[in-house]
């Protein structure tokens, strides 16, 4: 049985999760002499919450429950409870059956079994597409829905790697983009597709390990439920970073650390998800001061304190020429 390339990494994505694959290459279109270029992507937050993530190189991975969208995961759950009835799986497992014996039906039963864990105790956080025609002003529906401090709003625009995926199996994180399907679109893009990709592939699908084979099925339905939200959210083009502590047995080193925090006047659990090289060496590509790309200061009352203090903080957090950086939002909105 062959081993797992990064090669083998992105044809196994596409088969089982064609509609991530197609964004990752929309979003990483570019490529330079080793590779593809970074993309860019946004992070709308509370001025507080971006100090925090700039002088401790950690952004806060939140439970779902305590998500805006309060059916997080349950969403997506009823989705795929509606494409994967009795005979759909039937089918399902009889076609996989013939290049990785039993695989889909044990990633089935499996996701099934923890499924409880998945929906209390996944961690998430959020950053959005961003498109340099944004980077003076930012997005207005964004500054809309993010920060109720209508006078302290920010968003780091960060670059974000291609070819992460050593950093984010040390953390034993999972990025990948949202979808928003409409209910008539979900069978296509979790289903239909799928078993047309697994039918014309069985002879690859074959020269790996079946345990393989059920990882990927088990992401695929684990991605269908975290990473599956209402159409009426699509314009904010969202891309997660996902941790399941609980999924990893007992004793499993990680480098995410975790506390109670309050926020919004709630007592929670948050993981930090560490932007720090000095962490592991295998997050050199991660490490804050090389994804930083620029921060914009939402419509405020008080841009002119805020532009001073975020350039002296990212100058302490190694950011190369911070002053060029930083840039006021000039969209007119009242407080």
């Amino acid at each position: 049985m062959k081993a797992l390339t990064l090669d083998d990494r992105i044809r196994l994505e596409g088969i089982f999760m064609p509609n991530a694959r197609s964004r990752r290459e929309k979003a990483y279109p570019k490529k330079n002499a080793v590779g593809k270029e970074p993309a860019r992507f946004v992070h709308y937050t509370t001025a507080e919450a971006a100090l925090k993530i700039i002088r401790s190189k950690r952004m806060w991975m939140r439970n779902t429950t305590c998500m805006a969208d309060y059916r997080e995961v349950q969403h997506g759950f009823e989705i795929l409870l509606k494409i994967f009835d009795k005979p759909r799986t039937e089918a399902f497992a009889a076609v996989l059956d013939k290049c990785a014996p039993g695989a889909a039906m044990q990633a089935i039963k499996l996701f099934n079994e923890r499924f409880n864990t998945i929906r209390f105790d996944t961690y998430i956080t959020s950053i959005s597409e961003h498109d340099e025609s944004e980077d003076q002003h930012g997005r207005l529906s964004m500054w809309r829905a993010f920060g109720t401090d209508t006078n302290a709003r920010v968003a780091l625009v960060l670059k974000v790697p291609w070819d992460s995926e050593g950093a984010l199996e040390s953390l034993q994180v999972f990025f990948g983009p949202v979808a928003y399907p409409q209910e008539r679109e979900a069978l296509s893009v979790l289903y239909d597709d799928v078993l047309k990709n697994i039918e014309a592939n069985p002879d690859y699908l074959r020269s790996f390990d079946p345990q393989i084979i059920l990882g990927y099925v088990f992401v695929m339905l684990l991605s269908g439920v975290t990473c599956l939200k209402h159409e009426g959210f699509r314009e904010e083009r969202e891309w997660r970073a996902i941790y399941h502590p609980a999924l990893y047995p007992q004793g499993t080193p990680s480098l995410i650390e975790s506390s109670t925090e309050v926020v919004g006047g709630v007592p929670q659990i948050v993981h930090k998800l560490p932007l720090d090289a000095t962490v592991d060496s295998r997050l050199a590509d991660l490490d804050f001061s090389r994804l930083f790309d620029r921060l914009i200061i939402g419509p405020s009352q008080y841009p002119a304190p805020m532009l001073g203090a975020f350039i002296a903080e990212l100058t302490k957090a190694g950011v190369p020429d911070a002053r060029t950086s930083v840039v006021v939002s000039g969209i007119p909105i009242r407080s």
